[in-house]
C-alpha cells in the first residue's frame, strides 16, 4: 500500500480528490469514461465535496462517468432519507452532476436479493470493472459492510451487521433499533477487482483500524486488511488517524521520496 499521511481532514479531502480525478482523466483519455466505486459514511464526504467544487470550476467532466455503490440495507425503502440509493443521490449524483442512469446501487428491497446481488455483479462487469474503489474503514475494520470474517474471496452478498456497525450508524437513523440488521454489499473478492484502490480515513476513532489494515497481519477479523493484497492500494489518512501506525516516520519519507518524483 502507498500510505499518504496529511495535516488533517481538509487535506484529505484534497489529496483523494485529486486521485479521483487523475483517474477519471486517464480513463477519458483512453477513449473510455470511468467507472468509480462509491463509498457512503462521513469518511468519503469532504472527498465528494472537492471533487464537486472542481466539476463547478470547470475542471472536471464528468459526463459519461458511471458509479458503483458498495452497499445498501435490506428492507429500507429506496426512498428513505438513508437509503443509500437517497444518500448516493445527495453526496455523489447531485454534486457532481452524474446522470443517474449511469449511478447503480445495490437493490436491498429485491424480492429475490440472491437474484439481485448477482445482477448486481454483471452490471459492474458489462460496464468493464471499476477504475477507482473509494473506500472508508469502520472502527471494526470493515470496507463495504464486508464485516469481521468476511472472505477475501466474497461477492456481492447479504451480511448481517454487527452491533458495532449498527450503533456506530444509528447517529444516522436517531435510534439504533431503526438501523436495519441486513444489508447487501460488495464483497472484498468484488472489491479487489477494482483497478485501483483509494481508503480516505480520518480522527483518531478510525486509528486503531487503520494500524490493523496497514501493519496488522492479513486476516478475515479485519476485513481491510485485504487491502495488503492489492498491487495499486492507496491509503490518504490525517494524522490523528495515523497516530497508531508503528512506521509512521518512513511512510512520511517514502512520500518525500516517491520513485521519479511521482506524488
Amino acid at each position: 500500500m502507498q500510505i499518504t499521511i496529511v495535516p488533517d481532514a481538509h487535506a484529505v479531502a484534497e489529496c483523494a480528490a485529486d486521485r479521483i480525478a487523475d483517474a477519471i482523466r486517464s480513463s477519458a483519455a483512453r477513449g473510455r469514461p470511468a467507472a468509480l466505486g462509491v463509498a457512503t459514511g462521513s469518511s468519503p464526504l469532504g472527498t465528494y465535496a472537492a471533487l464537486a467544487a472542481r466539476v463547478r470550476a470547470g475542471e472536471l467532466d464528468v459526463s459519461g462517468v458511471a458509479a458503483f455503490a458498495l452497499d445498501e440495507y435490506v428492507g429500507l425503502d429506496p426512498h428513505h432519507p438513508e437509503s443509500y440509493h437517497s444518500v448516493i443521490r445527495r453526496t455523489v449524483t447531485e454534486p457532481l452532476g452524474l446522470d443517474p442512469e449511469r449511478v447503480h446501487v445495490p437493490d436491498g428491497a429485491a424480492a429475490d436479493l440472491e437474484a439481485a446481488c448477482a445482477d448486481y455483479e454483471r452490471m459492474i462487469e458489462e460496464a468493464g470493472g471499476v477504475d477507482l474503489q473509494l473506500l472508508g474503514i469502520g472502527a471494526n475494520g470493515h470496507i463495504g459492510f464486508n464485516e469481521p470474517t468476511s472472505s477475501f474471496a466474497s461477492r456481492t452478498r447479504v451480511k448481517t451487521l454487527a452491533p458495532q456497525t449498527r450503533a456506530d450508524n444509528a447517529r444516522f437513523f436517531g435510534a439504533p433499533d431503526q438501523v436495519p440488521v441486513h444489508c447487501v454489499t460488495q464483497g472484498l473478492g468484488t472489491i479487489l477487482d477494482a483497478r485501483q484502490l483509494l481508503l480516505v480515513a480520518q480522527g483518531e476513532g478510525k486509528a486503531d483500524a487503520v494500524a490493523r489494515m496497514v501493519e496488522g497481519p492479513l486476516a478475515g477479523v479485519c476485513p481491510a486488511s485485504a487491502l495488503q493484497l492489492h498491487r495499486r492500494a492507496d491509503v490518504v489518512i490525517d494524522r490523528a488517524a495515523a497516530s497508531q501506525l508503528r512506521l509512521s516516520d518512513y511512510y512520511e519519507y517514502v512520500q518525500e521520496h516517491l520513485p521519479g518524483g511521482a506524488a
